[in-house]
This record gives C-alpha cells, structure tokens and sequence, in this order.
C-alpha cells in the first residue's frame, strides 16, 4: 500500500490589513484575511483560516483546520462582573466551523479558568459560549444559541436555532434542544428536549441511529426512559430497579451515570414541573 506524500505546509498569509500582535504563535498555512486583530496570547494550529473582521484575544488556542467566518469575537474578556483581566483560557479544538457574528469567552479563575471546545463541532451565527462551558466535540450549535456560564454539552449534541441554557445546565452526550428551548436543568444522554420551560419529550433515535447504535441498544434505552420516568414512583425508586436488573446496557448506564452526578441543577423530566 502506498503511503500518502504529507501535505505540503507554506508560511502562514496574513493580509496587509490584518493586525497580528507580537507574542501570536501562528502555525503553518494558517490564512488570516482583512481587518482581523490577533492578540499576542492567540495560538493558531496549523490550516486555521480566519476571515475578515475577526477578532481573537487572550489566552486563546484555536486547533488546527478550524475555519473563523467574519465578525466573529473569540477570547474577550467573560461578561462577568467578578473578571478583574486574569490569566484564563479558551481553548478550541480541530476542525471546527465558527460562523458570523459567534462570541466565546476564556473561562474564570474560580472555576478551573478554561472554556472548551472539542473537535469538528459547528457553531452557527450568533451563538454564545460563556465562560467555563465545556462543550463535546461534533456538537451544532444553530443560530443564536445561547450557552450561560458553566454548562457541559456532551459529544453529538445538537441544538436548535434560539435555544437558551441556563447556567450550570449539564446536557448529555447525543441529546437534542429543539429550536427555541429553554434548558433550565439538565438533560440526559439521548433525551430530546423541547418548549419554554423545556421539557423532555423522549428520545433522541435519528441520532443514535446516525451514530450507529443498533436496534438491541435503542429499544434497551427506550425501556429505561420509560421506567426511570415512571410518574407513578419517584426517579430514585425508578433508577434503583433499573440498576438491579441482570444486564446492564452500555447507553443506560451512560443515563443513570449521569443522573447519578453531582449536579447543580434539577433533572429535566416529561412532566412539567417534575424534578429529579
């Protein structure tokens, strides 16, 4: 089998108009367009492409291949009253796309100091992360999604245009946010959640389905949803004679796991008003 030649790397094309501080560490076939501001703690990987008007400060790494559309602000100072311009970081990871008009802040010292991204997620126009939010890699965030301080959003996440998370809010790996939600607790893995205040209205299939989950895996998970959120029993009862049963599936333990969490917030639930 022959090996392929490793792409060939070129010094990085910043534009005459762009202003990249001294101190920037600027990897290879990095393209940087008109009117952008790059500030002297900015790391850029190796095929970042960021476009015109983009402004990215402080402590902020951006992993390679990842694209930055226009007017985008990366690594501002977090809208926190308590950020007195500490050494805090955003870190984002590979191959992610980064629309117009994005905003993510740098975490703060009280709480680990760092902002997350993963890998190959997609950020729409306008959306939001805060400080301190660690978000999966392979997520969408869709336009105008807004993202408090502090929230977890695991891998395969996806999240529907106007969606707000409340801060603190965990959101299990695979769930969906329809369009317009409003996240006040947390939601499981594979839970799909919809309306103002959100509600759990069951599954997430088409994406485990997408994630190659097979049919034995879906039906064990749609067995435990419907006992876990036995309304004639309280969720602890519910989960204790889930985990009794003899076999465990990997998906469900994934769900109790979390439930079992330490958690700043209330479970999201099918019925309204309803907590873990």
């Amino acid at each position: 089998m022959t090996t392929p030649a490793p792409a060939t790397l070129h010094p990085a094309r910043i534009h005459s108009a762009a202003i990249v501080e001294d101190g920037a560490q600027i990897g290879m076939n990095v393209e940087i367009g008109p009117f952008c501001h790059i500030g002297p703690n900015v790391k850029l990987g190796d095929n970042v492409q960021v476009m015109s008007h983009v402004v990215i400060q402080g402590n902020t790494t951006i992993g390679e291949g990842t694209i930055v559309f226009p007017n985008a602000v990366l690594g501002c100072a977090p809208q926190n009253i308590h950020y007195h311009g500490e050494d805090t970081e955003l870190v984002i990871g590979r191959s992610c796309t980064i629309r117009e008009g994005v905003t993510m802040h740098p975490g703060m010292p009280d709480a680990g100091g760092q902002t997350t991204v993963g890998d190959n997620s997609m950020f729409l126009a306008y959306s939001h992360v805060a400080h301190d939010c660690h978000v999966g890699s392979n997520v969408i965030l869709s336009n105008n999604v807004m993202l408090a301080g502090h929230v977890t959003v695991g891998d395969r996440v996806i999240m529907g245009g106007g969606a707000a998370v409340h801060q603190f809010v965990r959101i299990g790996h695979h769930a969906f946010i329809g369009g317009l939600a409003a996240v006040n607790n947390d939601v499981i893995p594979y839970g799909m959640l919809n309306g103002n205040p959100g509600i759990l209205m069951g599954l997430n299939i088409i994406g485990m389905q997408r994630s190659g989950f097979d049919k034995p895996s879906i039906h064990a998970v749609r067995r435990a949803f419907k006992a876990i959120f036995d309304p004639s029993t309280p969720i602890r009862e519910n989960i204790a004679r889930v985990r009794e049963q003899t076999e465990m599936n990997a998906a469900v333990a994934d769900i109790i796991a979390f439930i079992d969490a330490e958690s700043d917030r209330a479970l999201s639930s099918p019925a309204r008003g309803q907590r873990g």
